[in-house]
């Protein structure tokens, strides 16, 4: 695929979610961020059954966008796997292991209280 030059961060979050559900991801949220940070437009959260899970996900996510938006993504922690960390600049990624996306909550600083996560 020719790498696409004009998209919006609605595009990019469509293909990540797609990215994820395709590799199995579990219980993925996406959070609007506008109006509420300048880090990014969206964030989406999700995890892996296994280190190695998180790690190949989130290695597929950023070779696709690459080859579809000639996107190159700042990644951190994908050598560990526990907390993958993908910042595309319009929307940041945080893929996890179960144990350490419970320990740190961060659906939880970023949803407004009383309100239910958007999973797919």
């Amino acid at each position: 695929m020719a790498a696409q030059l004009d998209f919006s961060s609605e595009d990019l979050l469509e293909r990540i979610l797609t990215s994820l559900s395709d590799d199995k991801a579990e219980d993925i949220v996406q959070i609007d961020l506008r109006g509420k940070t300048s880090i990014g437009d969206y964030m989406v959260i999700a995890s892996g059954r296994s280190t190695r899970q998180v790690s190949a996900m989130s290695e597929k996510l950023v070779e696709k966008l690459k080859a579809e938006f000639g996107l190159t993504a700042r990644v951190e922690g994908k050598e560990t796997g526990d907390w993958v960390l993908i910042d595309t600049g319009d929307v940041v990624v945080h893929l996890f292991r179960p144990e350490v996306r419970e320990f740190y909550q961060l659906e939880k600083m970023w949803l407004p209280a009383g309100s239910a996560a958007l999973s797919n």
